[in-house]
Formats: C-alpha cells, sequence, structure tokens
C-alpha cells in the first residue's frame, strides 16, 4: 500500500516509519525539512506544508492512507503558530486527503484535548473536553484541530483519531530530546537529586506508532482511541532509569503544592531563561495525574502496551549504545 505520513522526521515519526516499512508499504514521508541522506530506500522523502493546500494536494496524491503527526508542542498559555498548525493544518491535511481520494486517514490528536482539569481524576473517550479558553494553547489546540477534522469527515473524508498520553521512550534522535526522556537521560546519569512530586499516564512511543497502525487498519470512522500505557509517579520513572544504570535516583521529591505555590516567581523566571518545563501548564498535568482507560483502543483495535519498565529499560539502553539499539529494535518490530 502507498502510504504518507505528515511530521515523519520528528520523534514519532521515526519510530512509525519502521513500522510501515516492514510491513511492506511504499512510505511517503513528509516534512518541512527534507533529510539530506535518507538512510531507507523504502522511504521517499518530500518537503511538504501542512498549512498550504496545493502543496498537500500534491503530497499525498497516489497514497491510500495518510498519517497525519504534524503539531507544534507547547507549554506555553499562548501560542499563535502552535494554534495554527494544530488546528489549521489539519483541516487542510484533511481537505486535500479527500480532494485527491486518499482512502483513510488516521489523525494524532492528544490526551490533552481532554480537559484533565475538569475530568474527575480518571479519562475515557467520553471526557469532557478542552473548551475552557483558561485551558494552555496546546489543550485547546488539539481539541479544535478534531473539530476541524470532524467537518471533513462529514464531507465524506474516513478518518479515525488517536489520542497517545504522555509519550516517552526509544528510539529518540531528536535535538533536544523529548522533555520526558532528558529527564530520564538525566536521571540515568545520576544527575537528577531532587523530583517534583506528581506523575502521569506514560506510554512507548513505539506502542503508540503500532496504536496507529492498529487504528489505520481497524478503527471505526470517526471515533477516537486513547493510546494510553500505565500511569507512573515521576520519582519511579527517575529510580528506574538511574539503578538500570547502576547510578542512584533522586532522593526526596519536591511537593508540587509547594512548587504551585510559588508558580507566579518561577514562571517569569522560565520565560526569561527560554525554559517551558517552569510553567503553569507543565506542572498543572503532573498534579491533576487523571488515570486513563485505554480499554476501548484494547478491545476494538487489540491494543496492549508493553510496561513501564520494559520502557525504562529499553530507553536506558538507547541511551548507552543509540546506534545499536535502533537495530536491534528494528529487526524485533520485522
Amino acid at each position: 500500500m502507498k502510504v504518507a505520513v505528515t511530521g515523519a522526521a520528528g520523534y514519532l515519526g521515526s519510530n512509525l516509519l519502521p513500522l510501515l516499512t516492514a510491513a511492506g508499504h511504499e512510505v511517503t514521508a513528509i516534512d518541512r525539512v527534507v533529510p539530506e541522506q535518507p538512510t531507507d530506500p523504502r522511504v521517499t522523502w518530500v518537503s511538504g506544508d501542512v498549512l498550504d493546500p496545493a502543496s498537500m494536494r500534491k503530497v499525498l496524491a497516489g497514497n491510500e492512507l495518510v498519517y497525519h503527526l504534524v503539531a507544534v508542542i507547547t507549554l506555553s498559555e499562548k501560542n499563535d503558530l502552535a494554534w495554527k498548525v494544530n488546528t489549521e493544518g489539519a483541516r487542510v491535511v484533511a481537505e486535500a486527503a479527500l480532494e485527491v481520494g486518499v482512502r483513510r486517514m488516521v489523525h494524532t490528536s492528544s490526551i490533552h484535548a481532554f480537559n484533565q482539569y475538569t475530568c474527575g481524576g480518571r479519562i475515557d473517550e467520553s471526557t469532557v473536553r478542552s473548551t475552557d479558553p483558561a485551558l494552555p494553547v496546546y489543550d485547546r489546540s488539539k481539541w479544535q484541530g478534531e473539530i476541524e477534522l470532524r467537518k471533513v469527515i462529514d464531507k465524506g473524508l474516513d478518518a479515525v483519531i488517536c489520542n497517545p498520553t504522555g509519550v516517552f521512550g526509544p528510539a529518540d534522535h531528536c535535538t533536544p530530546l523529548s522533555r520526558v526522556n532528558k529527564f530520564l537521560s538525566d536521571a540515568s546519569k545520576g544527575k537528577l537529586p531532587a523530583m517534583i512530586s506528581g506523575g502521569f499516564d506514560m506510554v512507548d512511543v513505539r506502542d503508540v506508532a503500532i496504536g496507529l497502525t492498529l487504528a489505520a487498519a481497524k478503527g471505526r470512522t470517526g471515533e477516537n482511541y486513547l493510546l494510553g500505557g500505565a500511569m507512573a509517579t515521576n520519582m519511579d520513572l527517575c529510580r528506574m532509569s538511574a539503578n538500570c544504570n547502576g547510578k542512584k535516583g533522586p532522593r526526596f521529591t519536591v511537593p508540587a503544592k509547594l512548587v504551585a505555590g510559588v508558580m507566579p516567581v518561577l514562571e517569569p523566571i522560565g520565560k526569561l531563561i527560554g525554559s517551558e518545563v517552569l510553567s503553569k501548564a507543565a506542572l498543572g498535568a503532573i498534579v491533576s495525574a487523571p488515570l486513563v482507560d485505554h480499554g476501548k483502543a484494547t478491545a476494538e483495535l487489540g491494543y496492549q502496551p508493553r510496561s513501564t519498565e520494559e520502557t525504562v529499560r529499553d530507553l536506558v539502553a538507547f541511551f548507552n549504545d543509540p546506534a545499536g539499539f535502533a537495530a536491534e529494535d528494528i529487526r524485533r518490530i520485522a
């Protein structure tokens, strides 16, 4: 099958491509910047802009299936580019897919499209959405992106929506590493003496990639599927990472509520140093820490995420030998 992937050079995209090529698909990898030296002859790299309808029609033409991964991930309260890419970009890709006759589209949304702050401590596909204008821009934009997609589904596009939780794990060849992977890299080296309390539902990036392919094959048109893993505390993740490398993990936790109390001071500092980690959005997610029910994806798609312990073990192995681990992991997927 001819398959297109937007955002193919990103963290999730680089884990999805090996799955698709191993399954024998002809892959068109779409990104703003094409790699100078593509490593897989089974993948054709093309430059594309998800905000340009003509560009999308050109790169999607001839493909039967498209995975839309492009998003601007931010912890900022406001970000005009994130809003535009995450909402308008989803619509442009969907309309282009419909116009050129793509058979199916798999849209990668996020757990953040569900309101984690008013969910009562549990999230499934029926949970209230991120409509509150006081929510961070990423949360609101991922929900609005789904709304824009559904307008095109109503016009006849066959599309399904996946909502991953906190994505981490190998392989992560991005510069810089994802936020969670960077924390765990530091922890694996014994560099984190303390960690903020709280936690989040964490899922292996490889399982998200598998979940997307399952949604493409078995998902029902217009349905959402939460692709979760398991609840993990920040402390447990960091200690597991350190222990896998023979190091000592964080010695103590800093109460998240204490950090929340001084956030009016910390957030301006974060903006000055260009860090989104010191933000209400970053803290809010781990404080709310809802339990995520991915039972629908398991029942309808056959989705079975691996354990947190396996992901952390593999992630530390990847940190220690990125090239060697990547080759082994691709063989295991194939």
